[in-house]
Protein backbone atom coordinates (compact mmCIF):
# COMPACT_ATOMS: atom_id res chain seq x y z
CA UNK A 1 0.00 0.00 0.00
CA UNK A 2 1.72 3.01 -1.00
CA UNK A 3 0.63 6.74 0.37
CA UNK A 4 -1.92 7.38 -2.78
CA UNK A 5 -3.48 4.29 -1.55
CA UNK A 6 -3.44 5.01 1.87
CA UNK A 7 -5.37 8.82 1.44
CA UNK A 8 -8.00 6.49 -0.26
CA UNK A 9 -8.33 3.54 2.29
CA UNK A 10 -8.26 6.00 5.24
CA UNK A 11 -11.21 7.87 4.01
CA UNK A 12 -12.93 4.41 3.38
CA UNK A 13 -11.98 3.39 6.87
CA UNK A 14 -13.19 6.91 8.57
CA UNK A 15 -16.71 6.75 6.74
CA UNK A 16 -16.80 2.88 7.69
CA UNK A 17 -15.96 4.19 11.59
CA UNK A 18 -18.54 7.20 11.61
CA UNK A 19 -21.44 4.61 9.79
CA UNK A 20 -20.49 2.24 13.00
CA UNK A 21 -20.77 4.60 15.63
CA UNK A 22 -23.58 6.50 14.31
CA UNK A 23 -25.68 3.50 13.49
CA UNK A 24 -24.91 1.22 16.70
CA UNK A 25 -27.84 1.74 17.79
CA UNK A 26 -29.00 -0.68 15.23
CA UNK A 27 -26.37 -3.70 16.32
CA UNK A 28 -27.44 -6.24 19.15
CA UNK A 29 -25.21 -4.89 21.96
CA UNK A 30 -23.96 -8.47 22.77
CA UNK A 31 -22.64 -11.00 20.14
CA UNK A 32 -24.47 -13.95 19.47
CA UNK A 33 -21.60 -16.27 19.01
CA UNK A 34 -20.20 -19.30 20.95
CA UNK A 35 -16.31 -19.70 22.10
CA UNK A 36 -14.14 -20.87 19.39
CA UNK A 37 -16.63 -19.02 16.68
CA UNK A 38 -13.86 -17.18 15.12
CA UNK A 39 -11.03 -19.82 13.90
CA UNK A 40 -13.40 -22.04 11.72
CA UNK A 41 -14.12 -18.47 9.69
CA UNK A 42 -10.39 -17.93 8.66
CA UNK A 43 -7.46 -20.06 7.35
CA UNK A 44 -5.13 -21.75 9.17
CA UNK A 45 -1.58 -20.03 8.28
CA UNK A 46 -1.36 -16.71 6.92
CA UNK A 47 -1.31 -16.41 3.33
CA UNK A 48 1.70 -16.42 1.16
CA UNK A 49 0.95 -13.66 -1.15
CA UNK A 50 -0.39 -10.56 -0.31
CA UNK A 51 -4.30 -10.10 -0.48
CA UNK A 52 -6.42 -6.86 -1.53
CA UNK A 53 -7.64 -4.43 1.17
CA UNK A 54 -11.22 -4.98 -0.41
CA UNK A 55 -10.78 -8.58 0.18
CA UNK A 56 -9.81 -7.40 3.88
CA UNK A 57 -12.05 -5.09 4.25
CA UNK A 58 -14.89 -7.20 3.54
CA UNK A 59 -13.90 -9.78 6.42
CA UNK A 60 -14.62 -7.01 9.04
CA UNK A 61 -18.41 -7.33 8.49
CA UNK A 62 -18.13 -11.31 8.09
CA UNK A 63 -15.70 -12.23 10.82
CA UNK A 64 -14.80 -9.62 13.48
CA UNK A 65 -17.95 -7.79 14.04
CA UNK A 66 -20.16 -10.95 14.88
CA UNK A 67 -17.80 -11.44 17.58
CA UNK A 68 -17.73 -7.52 19.15
CA UNK A 69 -19.50 -6.31 21.97
CA UNK A 70 -21.11 -3.03 21.10
CA UNK A 71 -19.27 -1.18 24.28
CA UNK A 72 -20.23 2.18 22.76
CA UNK A 73 -23.95 0.90 22.12
CA UNK A 74 -26.88 3.63 23.78
CA UNK A 75 -27.74 -0.45 25.39
CA UNK A 76 -24.57 -0.83 26.79
CA UNK A 77 -24.57 -0.86 30.68
CA UNK A 78 -22.43 -2.88 31.98
CA UNK A 79 -18.83 -2.28 33.95
CA UNK A 80 -18.39 1.16 33.64
CA UNK A 81 -18.36 3.20 30.65
CA UNK A 82 -14.94 3.06 27.75
CA UNK A 83 -14.70 6.58 26.57
CA UNK A 84 -14.32 7.36 22.67
CA UNK A 85 -14.93 10.37 20.99
CA UNK A 86 -14.01 11.66 17.15
CA UNK A 87 -10.98 13.87 18.39
CA UNK A 88 -9.30 11.67 20.35
CA UNK A 89 -9.77 9.11 17.77
CA UNK A 90 -8.69 11.77 15.40
CA UNK A 91 -5.64 11.82 17.72
CA UNK A 92 -5.07 8.40 18.27
CA UNK A 93 -4.70 8.00 13.91
CA UNK A 94 -1.72 10.71 14.87
CA UNK A 95 -0.35 9.08 17.35
CA UNK A 96 -0.26 5.95 15.36
CA UNK A 97 1.43 7.82 12.42
CA UNK A 98 3.75 10.05 14.22
CA UNK A 99 4.89 6.08 16.04
CA UNK A 100 7.59 7.24 18.06
CA UNK A 101 7.97 5.06 21.28
CA UNK A 102 8.91 7.85 23.46
CA UNK A 103 10.44 6.13 26.49
CA UNK A 104 13.10 9.09 27.23
CA UNK A 105 12.89 13.02 26.12
CA UNK A 106 15.62 12.34 23.49
CA UNK A 107 13.41 9.53 21.82
CA UNK A 108 10.37 12.04 20.89
CA UNK A 109 10.94 15.16 23.00
CA UNK A 110 7.11 16.46 22.11
CA UNK A 111 5.81 13.21 23.34
CA UNK A 112 7.25 13.75 27.24
CA UNK A 113 6.72 17.43 27.41
CA UNK A 114 2.91 17.64 26.01
CA UNK A 115 2.20 14.30 28.53
CA UNK A 116 3.65 16.55 31.22
CA UNK A 117 1.71 19.31 30.50
CA UNK A 118 -1.45 17.74 30.05
CA UNK A 119 -0.88 15.95 33.42
CA UNK A 120 -0.87 18.97 35.03
CA UNK A 121 -4.07 20.38 32.52
CA UNK A 122 -5.82 17.25 34.13
CA UNK A 123 -4.48 18.11 37.87
CA UNK A 124 -5.98 21.78 37.64
CA UNK A 125 -9.22 20.61 36.60
CA UNK A 126 -9.69 18.24 38.93
CA UNK A 127 -8.10 20.88 41.69
CA UNK A 128 -5.39 18.71 42.95
CA UNK A 129 -2.65 19.98 45.25
CA UNK A 130 0.17 21.78 44.11
CA UNK A 131 1.99 18.93 45.11
CA UNK A 132 1.17 16.54 42.64
CA UNK A 133 1.66 19.10 40.07
CA UNK A 134 4.93 19.15 38.01
CA UNK A 135 5.03 22.66 36.93
CA UNK A 136 8.09 24.19 36.41
CA UNK A 137 9.85 23.26 39.39
CA UNK A 138 7.46 20.93 41.24
CA UNK A 139 8.76 17.75 43.00
CA UNK A 140 5.77 15.75 41.98
CA UNK A 141 4.26 15.30 38.80
CA UNK A 142 1.76 13.24 36.37
CA UNK A 143 2.30 10.14 34.03
CA UNK A 144 -0.23 8.26 31.93
CA UNK A 145 -0.38 4.74 32.53
CA UNK A 146 -2.18 1.64 30.64
CA UNK A 147 -4.74 1.50 32.84
CA UNK A 148 -5.60 1.78 36.84
CA UNK A 149 -4.11 -1.74 37.59
CA UNK A 150 -0.31 -0.70 36.28
CA UNK A 151 -1.21 2.88 38.65
CA UNK A 152 -1.96 0.57 41.67
CA UNK A 153 1.57 -1.86 40.96
CA UNK A 154 3.79 1.02 40.57
CA UNK A 155 3.22 3.03 43.25
CA UNK A 156 2.87 -0.44 45.88
CA UNK A 157 6.43 -1.05 44.33
CA UNK A 158 7.31 2.16 44.86
CA UNK A 159 6.18 1.99 48.50
CA UNK A 160 7.89 -1.13 48.84
CA UNK A 161 11.25 0.18 47.89
CA UNK A 162 10.84 3.35 49.88
CA UNK A 163 10.27 1.15 52.74
CA UNK A 164 12.87 -1.49 52.92
CA UNK A 165 15.13 1.16 52.92
CA UNK A 166 13.86 3.29 55.71
CA UNK A 167 13.59 -0.02 57.81
CA UNK A 168 17.06 -0.89 56.30
CA UNK A 169 18.72 2.51 57.51
CA UNK A 170 16.63 2.09 60.99
CA UNK A 171 18.06 -1.59 61.38
CA UNK A 172 20.85 -2.59 59.21
CA UNK A 173 21.35 -5.82 60.57
CA UNK A 174 17.92 -6.84 58.56
CA UNK A 175 18.45 -8.48 55.44
CA UNK A 176 16.13 -7.24 52.33
CA UNK A 177 14.15 -10.55 52.18
CA UNK A 178 13.58 -10.08 56.67
CA UNK A 179 11.78 -6.83 55.65
CA UNK A 180 10.37 -8.14 52.59
CA UNK A 181 8.54 -11.21 54.49
CA UNK A 182 7.20 -9.10 57.14
CA UNK A 183 5.44 -5.95 55.03
CA UNK A 184 1.93 -5.99 54.28
CA UNK A 185 -0.39 -3.64 52.24
CA UNK A 186 -4.10 -3.02 52.83
CA UNK A 187 -7.40 -2.67 50.58
CA UNK A 188 -10.96 -2.35 51.38
CA UNK A 189 -13.04 -5.52 50.81
CA UNK A 190 -14.68 -3.48 48.36
CA UNK A 191 -11.79 -2.90 46.06
CA UNK A 192 -10.39 -3.99 42.82
CA UNK A 193 -8.97 -7.45 42.28
CA UNK A 194 -6.52 -5.75 40.44
CA UNK A 195 -4.99 -4.23 44.01
CA UNK A 196 -4.37 -7.92 45.03
CA UNK A 197 -2.87 -9.27 42.15
CA UNK A 198 -0.27 -6.12 42.35
CA UNK A 199 0.15 -7.56 45.78
CA UNK A 200 0.91 -10.68 44.74
CA UNK A 201 3.17 -9.76 41.87
CA UNK A 202 5.00 -7.60 44.31
CA UNK A 203 5.77 -10.25 46.22
CA UNK A 204 4.14 -9.20 49.45
CA UNK A 205 1.03 -9.43 51.57
CA UNK A 206 -2.01 -8.23 51.36
CA UNK A 207 -5.03 -8.01 53.72
CA UNK A 208 -8.98 -6.86 53.01
CA UNK A 209 -9.80 -3.83 55.52
CA UNK A 210 -13.65 -4.37 56.40
CA UNK A 211 -16.36 -2.07 54.71
CA UNK A 212 -19.45 -0.93 56.85
CA UNK A 213 -22.42 -1.35 55.78
CA UNK A 214 -22.41 2.09 53.37
CA UNK A 215 -19.26 -0.26 51.51
CA UNK A 216 -16.64 2.30 53.04
CA UNK A 217 -13.80 1.43 54.73
CA UNK A 218 -13.36 4.38 57.85
CA UNK A 219 -10.13 4.66 60.27
CA UNK A 220 -11.27 3.09 62.88
CA UNK A 221 -11.53 -0.14 60.75
CA UNK A 222 -8.07 0.35 59.51
CA UNK A 223 -6.43 1.34 62.64
CA UNK A 224 -7.30 -1.93 64.49
CA UNK A 225 -5.85 -4.24 61.74
CA UNK A 226 -2.86 -1.90 61.85
CA UNK A 227 -2.40 -2.01 65.54
CA UNK A 228 -2.41 -6.31 65.45
CA UNK A 229 -0.33 -6.38 62.36
CA UNK A 230 2.62 -3.83 64.12
CA UNK A 231 1.97 -6.25 67.63
CA UNK A 232 3.00 -9.07 65.77
CA UNK A 233 5.72 -7.75 64.25
CA UNK A 234 4.76 -7.45 60.76
CA UNK A 235 5.42 -4.05 58.85
CA UNK A 236 2.34 -2.30 57.01
CA UNK A 237 3.56 -0.38 54.18
CA UNK A 238 0.69 0.36 51.71
CA UNK A 239 -2.70 1.07 51.68
CA UNK A 240 -5.11 1.54 47.98
CA UNK A 241 -7.85 3.81 49.33
CA UNK A 242 -11.06 3.68 46.48
CA UNK A 243 -12.98 6.39 45.38
CA UNK A 244 -15.70 4.52 43.61
CA UNK A 245 -15.71 1.22 44.29
CA UNK A 246 -16.36 -1.48 40.88
CA UNK A 247 -19.59 -3.11 42.67
CA UNK A 248 -21.32 0.13 44.26
CA UNK A 249 -19.01 3.13 43.49
CA UNK A 250 -18.94 4.03 47.37
CA UNK A 251 -16.44 6.37 48.42
CA UNK A 252 -13.59 5.49 51.22
CA UNK A 253 -13.59 7.73 54.16
CA UNK A 254 -10.00 10.15 53.20
CA UNK A 255 -9.90 12.46 56.02
CA UNK A 256 -10.12 9.68 58.74
CA UNK A 257 -7.58 7.12 56.37
CA UNK A 258 -5.31 9.72 55.64
CA UNK A 259 -3.97 10.70 58.54
CA UNK A 260 -3.43 7.59 59.99
CA UNK A 261 -1.51 6.56 56.65
CA UNK A 262 0.81 9.10 57.16
CA UNK A 263 1.48 9.19 60.77
CA UNK A 264 2.00 5.06 60.74
CA UNK A 265 4.63 6.00 57.44
CA UNK A 266 2.12 4.07 55.16
CA UNK A 267 2.01 4.86 51.24
CA UNK A 268 -1.56 5.68 50.14
CA UNK A 269 -2.88 5.40 46.78
CA UNK A 270 -6.02 6.37 45.82
CA UNK A 271 -7.48 4.14 42.83
CA UNK A 272 -10.06 6.55 41.65
CA UNK A 273 -10.32 4.71 38.09
CA UNK A 274 -13.95 5.61 37.30
CA UNK A 275 -15.37 8.25 39.49
CA UNK A 276 -12.24 10.53 39.24
CA UNK A 277 -13.62 12.46 36.04
CA UNK A 278 -16.46 13.25 37.63
CA UNK A 279 -14.12 15.33 40.23
CA UNK A 280 -14.06 17.84 37.12
CA UNK A 281 -17.30 19.13 38.41
CA UNK A 282 -17.13 21.30 41.26
CA UNK A 283 -20.74 19.61 43.11
CA UNK A 284 -18.36 16.30 42.64
CA UNK A 285 -15.10 17.63 43.90
CA UNK A 286 -15.77 17.39 47.95
CA UNK A 287 -15.77 13.81 47.14
CA UNK A 288 -11.49 13.88 46.42
CA UNK A 289 -11.16 15.48 49.92
CA UNK A 290 -8.26 14.26 51.92
CA UNK A 291 -6.18 13.43 48.51
CA UNK A 292 -4.05 16.05 50.12
CA UNK A 293 -2.78 13.06 52.75
CA UNK A 294 -1.99 10.77 49.59
CA UNK A 295 1.52 9.71 47.77
CA UNK A 296 -0.04 8.80 44.81
CA UNK A 297 -3.56 9.21 43.20
CA UNK A 298 -5.07 7.75 39.43
CA UNK A 299 -7.94 7.70 37.98
CA UNK A 300 -8.82 6.68 34.35
CA UNK A 301 -9.62 9.51 31.41
CA UNK A 302 -10.32 6.46 29.47
CA UNK A 303 -13.30 5.12 30.83
CA UNK A 304 -15.51 8.76 31.90
CA UNK A 305 -13.67 11.70 30.13
CA UNK A 306 -14.19 10.60 26.31
CA UNK A 307 -10.69 9.73 25.76
CA UNK A 308 -10.67 6.12 24.64
CA UNK A 309 -8.50 3.55 26.16
CA UNK A 310 -5.71 3.40 26.96
CA UNK A 311 -5.06 6.53 28.89
CA UNK A 312 -4.48 6.30 32.94
CA UNK A 313 -3.78 9.44 34.38
CA UNK A 314 -1.56 8.93 37.86
CA UNK A 315 0.39 11.57 39.87
CA UNK A 316 3.15 11.13 42.39
CA UNK A 317 3.48 13.90 45.06
CA UNK A 318 7.34 12.80 45.07
CA UNK A 319 8.29 11.52 41.95
CA UNK A 320 11.86 10.76 43.32
CA UNK A 321 9.68 8.22 44.85
CA UNK A 322 8.68 6.41 41.66
CA UNK A 323 11.84 6.77 39.53
CA UNK A 324 14.26 6.19 42.56
CA UNK A 325 12.66 2.77 42.64
CA UNK A 326 12.84 1.75 38.96
CA UNK A 327 16.06 3.80 37.65
CA UNK A 328 18.18 2.26 35.22
CA UNK A 329 20.10 4.06 32.61
CA UNK A 330 22.19 1.99 30.10
CA UNK A 331 24.57 3.80 27.50
CA UNK A 332 22.25 3.70 24.50
CA UNK A 333 19.56 5.38 26.81
CA UNK A 334 20.73 8.59 28.26
CA UNK A 335 21.31 11.62 26.46
CA UNK A 336 23.71 15.14 26.91
CA UNK A 337 20.00 16.62 28.16
CA UNK A 338 19.65 13.90 30.79
CA UNK A 339 19.40 16.74 33.65
CA UNK A 340 17.08 19.06 32.65
CA UNK A 341 15.12 19.23 36.07
CA UNK A 342 11.94 19.98 35.39
CA UNK A 343 11.23 17.95 31.91
CA UNK A 344 10.92 15.01 33.77
CA UNK A 345 12.88 13.62 31.52
CA UNK A 346 12.56 9.77 31.74
CA UNK A 347 9.06 8.62 31.57
CA UNK A 348 10.43 4.89 31.28
CA UNK A 349 11.00 5.14 35.09
CA UNK A 350 7.55 6.16 36.07
CA UNK A 351 6.13 3.20 34.41
CA UNK A 352 6.56 -0.98 33.79
CA UNK A 353 7.53 -0.90 29.77
CA UNK A 354 10.11 0.70 28.45
CA UNK A 355 8.45 1.85 25.52
CA UNK A 356 5.32 4.00 25.68
CA UNK A 357 3.10 5.40 23.16
CA UNK A 358 2.24 9.13 22.62
CA UNK A 359 -0.86 9.35 24.24
CA UNK A 360 -1.09 12.83 25.27
CA UNK A 361 -2.32 13.88 22.02
CA UNK A 362 -5.62 12.20 23.23
CA UNK A 363 -6.13 14.13 25.71
CA UNK A 364 -4.38 17.33 24.22
CA UNK A 365 -7.00 16.89 21.00
CA UNK A 366 -9.88 16.20 23.39
CA UNK A 367 -9.69 18.95 26.33
CA UNK A 368 -9.22 21.17 23.46
CA UNK A 369 -12.36 20.18 21.69
CA UNK A 370 -14.82 19.36 24.21
CA UNK A 371 -13.26 22.27 26.61
CA UNK A 372 -13.90 21.76 30.31
CA UNK A 373 -17.33 23.27 30.23
CA UNK A 374 -17.82 19.78 27.46
CA UNK A 375 -16.55 17.66 29.63
CA UNK A 376 -18.92 18.72 32.38
CA UNK A 377 -21.52 18.72 30.65
CA UNK A 378 -20.81 14.82 29.20
CA UNK A 379 -20.81 14.02 33.12
CA UNK A 380 -23.61 15.26 34.64
CA UNK A 381 -25.59 13.83 31.71
CA UNK A 382 -24.90 10.67 32.73
CA UNK A 383 -25.20 11.60 36.04
CA UNK A 384 -28.84 12.74 35.24
CA UNK A 385 -29.74 9.68 33.54
CA UNK A 386 -28.99 7.56 36.16
CA UNK A 387 -30.92 9.22 38.62
CA UNK A 388 -33.62 8.64 36.31
CA UNK A 389 -33.41 5.20 36.11
CA UNK A 390 -33.34 5.20 40.15
CA UNK A 391 -36.68 7.04 40.26
CA UNK A 392 -37.88 4.42 37.68
CA UNK A 393 -36.91 1.77 39.97
CA UNK A 394 -38.12 3.37 42.79
CA UNK A 395 -41.62 3.47 41.35
CA UNK A 396 -41.85 -0.17 41.45
CA UNK A 397 -41.85 -1.97 44.77
CA UNK A 398 -40.88 -5.57 43.38
CA UNK A 399 -37.38 -3.87 43.44
CA UNK A 400 -35.00 -2.08 46.04
CA UNK A 401 -31.91 -0.24 45.55
CA UNK A 402 -28.76 -1.51 47.22
CA UNK A 403 -25.96 1.50 47.61
CA UNK A 404 -26.52 4.75 47.57
CA UNK A 405 -26.66 6.30 43.67
CA UNK A 406 -24.06 9.31 43.87
CA UNK A 407 -22.76 9.23 40.26
CA UNK A 408 -23.77 6.98 37.06
CA UNK A 409 -23.87 3.54 38.50
CA UNK A 410 -27.29 1.96 39.67
CA UNK A 411 -27.47 -1.19 41.76
CA UNK A 412 -30.49 -2.71 42.01
CA UNK A 413 -32.25 -6.24 42.41
CA UNK A 414 -36.02 -7.72 42.46
CA UNK A 415 -37.03 -7.99 46.50
CA UNK A 416 -36.41 -11.67 47.03
CA UNK A 417 -33.93 -14.35 46.84
CA UNK A 418 -30.35 -14.50 45.09
CA UNK A 419 -31.78 -17.32 42.37
CA UNK A 420 -34.54 -14.94 41.30
CA UNK A 421 -32.17 -12.14 40.52
CA UNK A 422 -30.22 -14.98 38.47
CA UNK A 423 -32.50 -15.53 36.76
CA UNK A 424 -33.70 -12.13 36.09
CA UNK A 425 -30.20 -11.17 34.64
CA UNK A 426 -29.69 -14.67 32.46
CA UNK A 427 -33.21 -13.78 31.17
CA UNK A 428 -31.68 -9.56 30.38
CA UNK A 429 -28.51 -10.60 29.02
CA UNK A 430 -30.25 -13.97 26.44
CA UNK A 431 -32.61 -11.43 25.16
CA UNK A 432 -29.76 -9.40 23.87
CA UNK A 433 -31.54 -5.97 24.21
CA UNK A 434 -29.36 -4.34 26.98
CA UNK A 435 -26.58 -5.51 28.03
CA UNK A 436 -25.81 -5.79 32.18
CA UNK A 437 -23.48 -7.14 34.93
CA UNK A 438 -23.86 -8.40 38.34
CA UNK A 439 -21.84 -7.84 41.83
CA UNK A 440 -22.27 -9.05 45.26
CA UNK A 441 -23.26 -6.21 48.15
CA UNK A 442 -22.69 -8.28 51.36
CA UNK A 443 -24.90 -11.33 50.59
CA UNK A 444 -27.05 -9.89 48.10
CA UNK A 445 -26.60 -11.11 44.18
CA UNK A 446 -27.44 -7.57 42.83
CA UNK A 447 -27.27 -6.06 39.49
CA UNK A 448 -25.58 -2.84 38.46
CA UNK A 449 -26.89 -0.28 35.79
CA UNK A 450 -24.00 1.73 34.59
CA UNK A 451 -24.82 4.33 32.23
CA UNK A 452 -21.91 4.09 29.96
CA UNK A 453 -22.52 5.56 25.79
CA UNK A 454 -21.66 8.70 24.79
CA UNK A 455 -24.88 8.94 22.97
CA UNK A 456 -26.91 7.52 25.52
CA UNK A 457 -30.35 9.53 26.15
CA UNK A 458 -33.30 9.21 28.35
CA UNK A 459 -34.97 7.17 25.77
CA UNK A 460 -32.88 4.42 26.09
CA UNK A 461 -32.70 4.47 29.73
CA UNK A 462 -36.68 4.11 30.02
CA UNK A 463 -36.79 1.56 27.03
CA UNK A 464 -34.24 -0.23 29.42
CA UNK A 465 -36.31 -0.30 32.36
CA UNK A 466 -39.59 -1.23 30.25
CA UNK A 467 -37.51 -4.13 29.11
CA UNK A 468 -36.45 -5.37 32.87
CA UNK A 469 -39.82 -4.69 34.23
CA UNK A 470 -41.47 -6.74 31.35
CA UNK A 471 -39.01 -9.57 32.47
CA UNK A 472 -39.71 -8.90 35.36
CA UNK A 473 -42.61 -9.62 35.24
CA UNK A 474 -42.63 -12.46 32.77
CA UNK A 475 -40.02 -14.69 35.25
CA UNK A 476 -42.18 -13.72 38.26
CA UNK A 477 -44.99 -15.44 36.76
CA UNK A 478 -43.77 -18.44 35.57
CA UNK A 479 -41.55 -18.66 38.81
CA UNK A 480 -44.86 -18.26 41.53
CA UNK A 481 -46.36 -21.11 38.87
CA UNK A 482 -43.88 -23.24 39.64
CA UNK A 483 -44.06 -22.90 43.50
CA UNK A 484 -47.65 -23.59 43.05
CA UNK A 485 -46.85 -26.87 41.33
CA UNK A 486 -44.36 -28.12 43.70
Amino acid sequence: MDAAEFRKRGKEMVDYIADYLEKIDKRQVFPDVEPGYLRPLIPDCAPQNPESFEDVFKDIEKIIMPGVTHWHSPYFFAYFPAASSFPALLADMLCGGIGCVGFSWAASPACTELETVMLDWLGKMINLPEEFLAGKDGQGGGVIQGSASEATLMSLLAARTKTIRRVQSEKPELTEADIMGRLVAYASDQAHSSVERAALIGGVNIKNISSDDTFRVGGSALKKVLDEDKASGLIPFFFCATLGTTSCCSFDKLLELGPICNKENIWMHIDAAYAGSAFICPEFRHLLNGVEFADSFNFNPHKWLLVNFDCSAMWVKKRSDLTGAFKLEPLYLQHHHQEVPFLLLGLQHWQIPLGRRFRSLKLWFVLRMYGVKGLQEHIRKHIRLSHLFEHLVLQDERFEICAEVILGLVCFRLKGSNEVNEALLKSINEAKKIHLVPCHLGEKFVLRFAVCSRTVESTHVKFAWQHISQLATDLLKTWEQNHHQQ
